[in-house]
């Protein structure tokens, strides 16, 4: 397993959410909040044509986030 963060992933990539790095408790709340929580397998779906946003299939949902915020999310890459 590789260890990464989830912007540098490649689109169809599948990761093991693992952390986060340094984060303000607010947001991390409302990461928490739409599931995305270490343990999680999540799936890179897609980019938008300048890399921001992008997409993720979480736990049959799909999550939209901005590169910066998946810039935080550290994960093992599967």
């Amino acid at each position: 397993m590789t260890r990464t963060t989830l912007d540098q992933a490649s689109v169809g990539a599948k990761a093991t959410i693992t952390g986060f790095s340094a984060v303000e408790t607010n947001f991390r709340r409302k990461l928490l909040a739409l599931g995305v929580m270490p343990g999680a397998e999540v799936q890179v779906m897609r980019l938008a044509p300048l890399g921001d946003p992008i997409q993720i299939q979480l736990r049959g949902a799909s999550v939209s986030l901005r590169k910066q915020e998946a810039a935080i999310i550290e994960a093992d890459l599967l």
